[in-house]
């Protein structure tokens, strides 16, 4: 089962005090990238949020953002007064040495950390649930991430099922249009009135038949496409072996359109590495 690398989650928790909620935002990159916005009372659960990160993501760019809004509980405001005139003392002590200091705003000074009292919160039970709903929207992007990947692998699947038409239809092309070749021959000595060594004649059609073969090239990639729809049903991260496997396809289709000698397969090599590119182009979402 593949995943994407694109989704999005939102977890929300009302708390005694005020309201948790996490935004988790994740798109496509080469390697897994955290970026995490948290609050500075947050900053200690840092380090769990990454290692949460790396055992549930392999690849891709997350972006984590985590907001906490207070809720006023009705109790009266609380002012440490010893912490305050700390504060004044040591601000008087810096205005001394200005010669025409700004006298000191007490609204200012209830904004200084530590002078006004918060409500007893338990800094620790707070991190604990913003840890927990942290792990209850990693889920929730897991599952996006899961769900996009199961829309990824049904239109690859539907590419590789034209792929496969294309390859039929071109093995059964090919002696075609080798005779439609050996026919022009004929035809255009004909009008030049012309008479062919016929040993000569066979000769260089062997040559021509050589050089267009492109059976090979058709068993390589029909062998890649089911390797690719292997790697679609197997567990893990499988973005960097499916990328690597449309390469080869690719190159494939390349050699098929180096070889046409005729409209209809440089018209299937066409077709094929569009079909390829527009696989590729999802493969990049791929975990």
């Amino acid at each position: 089962m593949i995943h994407s690398m694109t989704a999005f989650a939102r977890a929300e928790q009302a708390l005694a005090n005020g309201t948790l909620s996490w935004e988790l935002r994740s798109v496509n990159h080469r390697y897994l990238e955290p970026h995490l916005r948290l609050p500075e009372a947050f900053r200690d659960l840092e380090g769990a949020v990454r290692d949460a990160l790396r055992n549930g993501l392999s690849r891709g760019k997350v972006e984590c953002t985590l907001r906490y809004s207070e809720e006023n509980t009705g109790q009266a405001l609380q002012v440490d007064l010893q912490r305050a005139a700390q504060l004044i003392a040591a601000a008087e002590s810096v205005a001394n040495l200005i010669k025409q200091p700004a006298p000191l705003n007490p609204l200012e000074v209830l904004g200084w950390p530590g002078v006004l009292v918060a409500d007893a919160v338990d800094p620790q039970a707070l991190n604990q649930s913003a840890m927990g709903l942290f792990n209850q929207a990693l889920k929730e992007l897991k599952n996006g991430r899961e769900r996009e990947g199961s829309e990824l692998a049904k239109l690859l699947n539907e590419r590789l099922d034209s792929i496969l038409e294309q390859v039929a239809e071109l093995r059964e092309l090919v002696p075609q249009m080798l005779a439609g070749q050996r026919q022009k021959v004929l035809d255009r000595s004909a009008e030049m009135q012309v008479e062919l060594d016929p040993q000569r004649l066979e000769q260089e059609l062997v040559i021509l038949a050589q050089k267009s073969d492109v059976a090979e090239e058709l068993d390589r990639l029909s062998t890649h496409v089911s390797e690719v729809r292997r790697v679609l049903k197997s567990a893990g991260a499988t973005g960097r072996r499916l990328d690597f496997l449309m390469q080869e396809l690719n190159r494939e289709a390349n050699t098929l359109g180096s070889k046409a000698f005729d409209t209809r397969s440089t018209q299937a090599a066409v077709n094929l590495k569009v079909l390829i590119e527009q696989m590729r182009e999802q493969v990049q979402n791929i975990e």
